[in-house]
């Protein structure tokens, strides 16, 4: 039995690969056939010519909202459930995603729920898309799900990225200031301290102070390394205990130029999600739930099931998140608009936009206000090293 890639068009036009087992080629034409689909391409895959790295990668929002985004244009097409599995099975890249894909094919296969099958997957697919997927069974509109569910990850992997790309210039001219300082401490130094020593001019305190830390360095490195990666390891182990997340989320709300960046991912990943789950049919407590999740603080998530409580109890939304004073008082009169007028997730979509919008000005502002500070710093430690370095040499000059 061999490996066959192939390509096909459906009744609207639109092409679509995959891969299947067969034992020839006429068998994957008929498979294609009795799907209504027309072959463009079939052809065998060299086994040598595929060989895989067996590395477990991290599924990204990118590869669910491919997943989610395929997946509607499948069903979009006519295509049942089982066959849509058995084409992105063969054809998603992510290996962690595909094998959990397979896996679901075959638990759906056996006559099992897509939605529960999806579920064993946790570490794969997060609760926000399979509480959606359940819904969609529920209500017959699975294939609308999909296409909200990859528009929605397609929006959340944009803000990722340009928040990544915002912090690589920063965090780089970090390393660069680090490496700078360390060169001087470690190469520029030393040669300073033969000609201080031979002089015997008396040195002040500043010039002490860096020749202790040059000295330090250049005979306890290995010392220092180890005590780096001791810290290091230990403070890794505690970011993954409750009390290490609680306190970084707290850390990340206090910081002086990140306070606001944070602040506004937490309202933006809120309004989205908030919007898709209510536009999805799902229970307003429901809802809350699932959201309280996905805000990656968590402060902001006990202050959302704090929020859910309260309206388990009867209150309104929009009381209850003034009662929190966790979000931007808009936020509030965007929620009594939408509760007053039962169009509560339309307005939360156009909110969700007009926060992403105002994430990207301040991530840019962000990154202006930390450019400059890194800046100021190096020269600062850089200006502090050197004047250390020069007025002893001064005053030895003086003295001849």
């Amino acid at each position: 039995m061999g490996k066959f890639k192939y390509r096909v068009m459906n009744s609207e036009g639109e092409k679509i690969e995959g891969q299947y087992e067969a034992n020839s080629k006429d068998e994957v034409i008929a498979f294609i056939s009795s799907n209504g689909y027309y072959p463009l391409m079939v052809e065998e895959v060299v086994q040598s010519a595929n060989i895989e790295l067996k590395l477990s990668k991290k599924v990204k929002l990118k590869d669910l909202s491919v997943f989610c985004r395929q997946f509607y244009t499948m069903l979009n097409a006519g295509v049942p459930i089982l066959t849509c599995l058995d084409i992105l099975a063969n054809q998603i890249e992510n290996q962690k995603l595909r094998e959990a894909t397979k896996a679901v094919n075959e638990e759906v296969e056996k006559g099992g729920v897509l939605s529960e099958a999806m579920r064993k997957h946790k570490e794969v697919f997060p609760e926000l898309l399979v509480s959606l997927v359940a819904s969609g069974e529920a209500s017959g509109s699975l294939e609308a799900i999909m296409l909200r569910m990859s528009t929605h990850y397609e929006k959340e992997n944009k803000i990722n990225n340009k928040v990544t790309s915002a912090l690589i210039y920063p965090i780089v001219l970090g390393f660069v200031s680090i490496a700078a300082v360390a060169f001087i401490l470690v190469y520029v130094m030393p040669t300073f301290i033969d000609i201080f020593k031979q002089s015997g001019t008396e040195l002040p305190w500043t010039t002490k102070f860096i020749m202790g830390i040059s000295e330090g360095i250049q005979n306890y490195w290995f010392i220092i390394i180890a005590v780096i990666f001791i810290i290091s390891f230990f403070l890794n182990i505690f970011r993954k205990t409750d009390e290490g997340i609680l306190f970084f989320s707290k850390l990340r709300l206090k910081l002086p130029i990140l306070k606001k960046l944070n602040q506004m991912l937490i309202v933006s990943r809120f309004t989205r999600t908030l919007s898709t789950l209510i536009a999805s049919g799902l229970p307003l407590v429901e809802a809350l739930n699932i959201v309280s999740t996905v805000t990656g603080n968590k402060v902001a998530e006990k202050a959302l099931l704090r929020i859910r409580d309260n309206v388990m109890r009867g209150e309104s939304l929009y009381a209850s998140m003034v009662e929190s004073n966790m979000f931007p008082p808009m936020l509030y009169s965007m929620i009594k608009i939408g509760e007053e007028t039962g169009s509560l997730d339309d307005i939360l979509n156009k909110t969700a936009d007009f926060y992403d919008d105002e994430l990207e000005a301040i991530i840019q502002a962000s990154v202006a206000m930390l450019e400059p500070l890194l800046i100021v710093i190096m020269g600062l430690l850089i200006g502090f090293m050197v004047a250390s370095i020069m007025i002893p040499m001064f005053d030895s000059y003086n003295q001849i």
